[in-house]
């Protein structure tokens, strides 16, 4: 901090020898008062440190607020998970991109003693939050999806769930489930004003190993409706599918050319226990800022 120094520029008079023995000093004029509220300030105001002292106070401050702000993150077991920025999803930083705008994010409060997913006590990546509470919400703008079968708490049946499939691999499919140790799905389907419908679905299973012996989140089945599907080149290129510790990285598939009228795109996260399947579906094409955007965010509420 720059030091403001007064200099006193009245003119000096002459020194006590040079002084004529008969001069009366001047009369002083009367300070003037100053004001309540300034003389207060005056009075309250600290007398000003050292450059060195202030900037050592400032450090000494800032590591304080910082230790306070990391135990405190520590201590609680639910913490927000703001919404995400442009600049906090890499490749996707252009303005105005067309991502979709999501609620403020928050993963749900736990029991005493109940660890968060992939804690230093939790390596499984165990979830012991109501499933329900681990869906993404709707964005803004968005309007439910009529045509998706959902019951109380969001729960979906296995044979709904099914439907995203071609009939001729149902069956198997839901054998599968039986020998996975399948434990429940919950779901939310929402339609945006351009036509794109979104479902996302969460199955957890009864532990971690089931999760990680289902290649492509058993969405190497015929999907309804599509030929054939691919990884989704404008994500691999965008180098978004890094893996975070202790999770698999996501898998985004699109339906592989040439499309019908409608192209789908297919998202999956396993993250422990819990494997999320995100569908996106659209006449013509799906964007695909808005469909990475959306299994990114599904894949931080899961831990």
């Amino acid at each position: 901090m720059t030091e403001h120094h007064t200099t006193d520029t009245a003119p000096q008079g002459p020194g006590p020898a040079e002084q004529p023995p008969a001069a009366e000093p001047a009369a002083e004029p009367p300070a003037a008062e100053p004001p309540p509220a300034a003389e207060a300030a005056a009075s309250a105001a600290p007398e000003p440190a050292a450059p060195g002292g202030r900037r050592r106070t400032g450090t000494a401050l800032c590591w304080l607020a910082a230790a306070v702000a990391f135990a405190a993150f520590g201590a609680g077991t639910a913490y927000g998970i703001t919404r995400a920025e442009r600049t906090d999803l890499p490749g996707l930083t252009t303005a105005g991109d067309g991502r979709w705008d999501y609620p403020v994010l928050a993963k749900p409060t736990l029991a005493p003693g109940a660890p968060q997913p992939f804690a230093a006590d939790n390596k499984d990546g165990i979830h012991y939050a109501a499933l329900f509470q681990l869906l993404l919400p709707a964005p803004a703008g968005s309007a439910p999806d009529k045509e998706f079968k959902v019951e109380q708490d969001q729960k979906v049946s296995e044979d709904a769930f099914l439907e995203e499939f071609e009939p001729t691999v149902r069956a198997k499919m839901k054998q599968e489930f039986t020998d996975e140790g399948l434990r429940q799905i919950v779901g939310r389907g929402w339609t945006m004003p351009d036509g794109t419908r979104t479902r996302v679905y969460l199955l957890r299973f009864a532990s971690s190993g089931f999760t990680e012996g289902r290649e492509r989140c058993g969405i190497n089945m015929n999907v309804k409706g599509v030929n054939r599907i691919d990884e989704d080149e404008q994500w691999v290129k965008a180098k978004l599918a890094q893996p975070r510790p202790g999770r698999d990285a996501p898998e985004l598939f699109a339906e592989a050319q040439p499309v019908g009228d409608e192209e789908v795109r297919i998202g999956c996260v396993r993250a422990g226990d819990v494997q999320a399947a995100v569908f996106q579906s659209r006449k013509g094409s799906v964007a695909g800022v808005p469909f990475h955007q959306t299994v990114i965010l599904q894949g931080q509420l899961l831990g």
